[in-house]
């Protein structure tokens, strides 16, 4: 089946082959079957159920869907996400107070026979058994591309044995997370642990916009203190999309740019090794 999937917006996860467009259609139309309109975020529905009114001028069967509908089919490698993404579970068994996977898609479920793929987007993959883990790492060992961790893992759950399964791997990119204060000493007990890949390849999701601009300017400081390299996203809530002012965005901007950052620490007379 040929289907043209429509986005509302790019991201840096969206797929670019030629059955992607991003907004209205094209003057050049294309012969397919279906057309699916995804929509990652709720803020963007309005959106796309334009989007959909308005291929539905051009296609009879036009379809619209996605995560901010609560979607959780299957996941089919390539079609909605950049190849090279895969799941091997979905949900989470924390309950953080500002996010959505519990409520979206519940308790952490093991994918039996998960996409392979180098780019792990689990939602918490160490809260998966042992068993799962090593069929996950042992899918990457096979992969052409070295491992990214993007959708982050838990602090907390980095024991010996997780340091010992990540040694055997090569490894890209790693992200943890330090949405709140309280998050930051389970982090330093992982960066530690982890140090031998350097900081470079240590990312740290680091939430701000929900607390005051100098305590989450303190909590990103520390972060890069303890080892890691934040990754800083701004706080935007399922209801709406918040317009932060220029200060909060060059905030953001400054503590998610490594080249920025190292530059940063330069000037701070910080010696910085990668």
């Amino acid at each position: 089946m040929k289907i043209i999937r429509v986005f509302p917006r790019r991201t840096s996860m969206t797929p670019a082959d030629d059955m992607v467009f991003i907004g209205n259609p094209p003057l050049m139309r294309l012969d397919a079957d279906e057309v699916h309109v995804s929509v990652t975020f709720t803020w963007d529905i309005e959106e796309g159920q334009r989007l959909k009114d308005a291929w539905s001028n051009y296609y009879p069967v036009v379809r619209i869907g996605g995560p901010a509908f609560g979607d959780r089919g299957e996941f089919v490698a390539g079609r909605y996400l950049k190849p090279g993404i895969t799941f091997t579970t979905r949900g989470c068994d924390n309950r953080c107070l500002w996010c959505l996977v519990p409520e979206r898609e519940g308790r952490l479920v093991e994918i039996e026979n998960f996409a392979p793929g180098y780019i792990i987007q689990d939602n918490n993959l160490l809260q998966a058994s042992r068993e799962h883990m090593l069929k996950v790492f042992s899918m990457l060992k096979a992969q052409r591309k070295a491992a990214v961790f993007s959708g982050g893992l838990q602090a907390s759950l980095v024991d010996d044995w997780v340091v010992e399964q990540f040694k055997g791997l090569r490894i890209e990119t790693l992200f943890l997370a330090a949405d709140t204060e309280g998050a930051l000493k389970p982090l330093a007990q992982a960066l530690y642990k982890l140090r031998f890949l350097g900081r470079r390849k240590l990312r740290v999701y680091t939430m701000i916009g929900r607390g005051s601009i100098e305590a989450d300017t303190e909590r990103l400081k520390m972060v890069w203190e303890l080892g890691g390299m934040p990754f800083a996203q701004l706080y935007q809530p399922a209801s709406k999309h918040i317009d932060y002012p220029y200060p909060w965005k060059q905030l953001a901007r400054l503590w998610s740019r490594p080249a920025a950052m190292f530059a940063n620490a330069a000037l701070a007379g910080r010696g910085e090794q990668a």
